[in-house]
Formats: C-alpha cells, sequence, structure tokens
C-alpha cells in the first residue's frame, strides 16, 4: 500500500512549481516536474511470463530478477497479471496435505493461466505519476502494467518506482536543509516564505504543499534547501516566523533534527 502523504505529495507537487517559476526555485526542480508522465519513469524492461507456463517458471522469474510482479502474455498480449502473493496463496492451499516432494510437483504443474487475475488494470503511458498511484491506492495493489494507445504492454511501474520519484521530486538527495511549515492559504504566501529563504542565500531544491492536517484558511509547506550558512540558520528561523508557524526543521547534512 501507499501511505497517504506520498500520494498527497504527487497530488500536490504537479501543478505547482509552474507557478513559481520566479521564486528562486533552481532549474533541476523544474525539470524534474516536467517529467512527471510515467513513461519517464516506468520500468521498460518488461518481464513477463506466458499464461501456459508453470508457477514454478514465474516463482523462477520473480525471484531471477527479485520483482513482485509479472504481466501475463498469451500470443503477444496481455491477459492477466500474477503477483509473488498469488504464487504464496495458491501453493499455500495445498501446503498442509502435500509432501515437500509433492507440493514441489504440483506447482510445476499449474499453469500461470489458472492462477492468474484476468482483465488486469493497466494505465496508459501518459498518465502522469500522481494519476497512477491514485489507481494504486484505489485498487489496492502494488504495481500495473503500462500501455501504449494500441493497448501493447511498454512497461510496468510499481510503488517502488513512485518511492523513487517522490526522492528525485524532494531532493532528498541533495541533503541540505528541509523546514515544515505552516502558512496562510492565500496568493503570495509560500513565495513570500522563498524571498526570505533567498535573501539568506539559500537555494530551493524543492517545495511540496498540503492542506493535511492543516486549519481551515491554511496549508502545510514543506520547503528543501541548500548553501545557507549555517550561522545564520537563527536568524533565518526568526525571519520565517514573522510569515508562518515553524513544524520541523531537518538538517541532514549536519544530522540535525528539531520540532516545534
Amino acid at each position: 500500500m501507499i501511505p497517504d502523504c506520498i500520494l498527497g505529495a504527487l497530488f500536490d507537487v504537479s501543478g505547482f512549481f509552474e507557478m513559481y517559476r520566479g521564486a528562486g526555485i533552481e532549474k533541476y526542480a523544474f525539470e524534474r516536474i516536467i517529467v512527471m508522465l510515467v513513461k519517464r519513469w516506468m520500468s521498460k524492461q518488461v518481464i513477463s511470463i506466458d499464461s501456459n507456463d508453470s508457477m514454478n517458471d514465474a516463482m523462477d522469474l520473480l525471484k531471477e530478477h527479485d520483482i513482485k510482479m509479472l504481466p501475463v502474455m498469451e500470443k503477444g498480449k496481455l491477459v492477466g497479471i500474477v503477483t509473488d502473493r498469488d504464487l504464496k496463496k495458491a501453493s499455500a492451499s495445498d501446503a498442509t496435505s502435500l509432501d515437500i516432494h509433492e507440493l514441489l510437483y504440483l506447482i510445476s504443474k499449474i499453469k500461470i493461466k489458472e492462477i492468474m487475475t484476468k482483465n488486469p488494470i493497466t494505465v496508459p503511458e501518459d498518465y502522469t505519476v500522481e494519476e497512477t498511484a491514485e489507481v494504486l491506492l484505489k485498487h489496492k495493489i502494488s504495481g500495473v502494467p503500462v500501455v501504449d494507445p494500441y493497448g501493447d504492454i511498454v512497461g510496468t511501474i510499481t510503488q517502488n518506482d513512485l518511492f523513487r520519484i517522490i526522492i528525485s521530486l524532494t531532493g532528498v538527495e541533495r541533503k541540505g536543509i528541509q523546514f515544515g511549515l505552516e502558512v496562510e492559504d492565500r496568493p503570495g504566501s509560500i513565495k513570500e516564505i522563498a524571498d526570505i529563504i533567498r535573501q539568506y542565500g539559500g537555494r530551493m531544491a524543492s517545495i511540496l504543499t498540503s492542506y493535511d492536517m492543516a486549519p481551515e484558511g491554511f496549508r502545510r509547506m514543506y520547503i528543501r534547501m541548500y548553501g545557507i550558512d549555517r550561522f545564520k540558520i537563527n536568524k533565518l528561523k526568526e525571519s520565517l516566523r514573522e510569515k508562518a508557524t515553524l513544524l520541523y526543521m531537518v538538517d541532514r547534512s549536519e544530522a540535525k533534527r528539531e520540532t516545534y
């Protein structure tokens, strides 16, 4: 399952940066927003299995490629999906009544078409990542095949891919400092925060916003920055408090965390 906080970040970030193109956000942050389509994040190397292959074949493929989902093909067309959970469920049903040799024989004989999920849920390659996250959450699944306009499978995307997207969008790999703030929900309130950070020499890697857990008339803002002189941090916090309520500060470079 995908945590709601990750979905919220995906939903909120997709239209935000364009509003603040002039607010000091660095170029690479905008490039991340431009590539929010599934086709830029999906796994293009599709590891699939034929519907007439056995459970044992599927288990071998999952283990070999360290994946949890296999699109099922028949005559070049997508006809189903099989997951590690499907395989465990199918093998466990007879586990109590069979010895290990009988069980191994069984899984070598059961065909994928007997246990697969037919008519699998898919997403088109031009879906945004937040639309895809919504599909996974709604159907309580961990991944889906990605198809082109002709219905042919061109990739797969899973919740692990969505985790990679969050890491990229938030700029966490650049370490730096992140502030959590609560700001008024009015035009210009977020730009005011960005302007303060720029005044202290900060360069912004990402800005995410959400209405979750914020009182009416306010929104939560999570901003990651780098390039700030650590001796100016206390003055920066004082300036930010004049415009917003500070929730926390995480300085990954200095391994320092504060909650307020």
